[in-house]
């Protein structure tokens, strides 16, 4: 879809809402949408259900790929010897982007954050393990930490991964979450 990830670059339609009183409208007001922007994709999660409907009806190659996760129990997954810290450096300095590292013998193993840019009261938690300390439960063990940081924001945690992810997705059901809806994309038809 226009080979970016930057919303403001791709031609889709990812946001669309009517007042419930004016639901009875919603396929002519999303065509008349359609019409004027000249969207030829929509995307959307497929747990907003106005919007996922409209991509039901009027979009055909309907692909998945992200899996949406969303915080089911804690964990108590406990690591001897790694420490979980606020990552400050200059770079940073943003207030949207909360970001955080795992330490083990002063050499940073892990890192992650907590996405605060949109879609309140949610954190969108991500993380990365360096290729060598991998298969350790470093990467629960961040999310786990960052769940309890974002909580702690008084946010609710979510998450997302790519479909095929398999590591990604077994580290999100070990650390309490579950699977809550897909992001979906589809071509308009016209």
């Amino acid at each position: 879809m226009g080979g970016t990830d930057n919303r403001k670059d791709r031609d889709a339609i990812f946001e669309f809402y009517i007042l419930e009183a004016h639901r009875k409208f919603d396929k002519e007001c999303f065509s008349g949408l359609k019409e004027q922007s000249g969207a030829i994709w929509i995307e959307c999660q497929t747990n907003y259900k106005l919007l996922s409907s409209m991509l039901f009806q009027c979009s055909r190659h309907i692909i998945r790929d992200r899996i949406l996760f969303e915080d089911q129990f804690p964990t108590s997954i406990v690591l001897p010897g790694i420490v979980f810290s606020k990552q400050v450096t200059k770079d940073n300095e943003r207030e949207d982007v909360l970001e955080f590292i795992l330490i083990q013998n002063d050499v940073v193993v892990a890192t992650g954050g907590i996405m605060l840019n949109y879609n309140e009261p949610f954190g969108e938690l991500y993380m990365e393990v360096n290729e060598g300390y991998r298969n350790k439960d470093l990467g629960a063990f961040m999310v786990q930490e960052l769940k309890r940081a974002c909580y702690g924001m008084g946010r609710v945690p979510a998450a997302r991964c790519n479909i095929d992810n398999k590591v990604s997705k077994a580290t999100m059901l070990h650390v309490g979450k579950k699977i809550c809806g897909f992001i979906v994309k589809g071509k308009l038809k016209f």
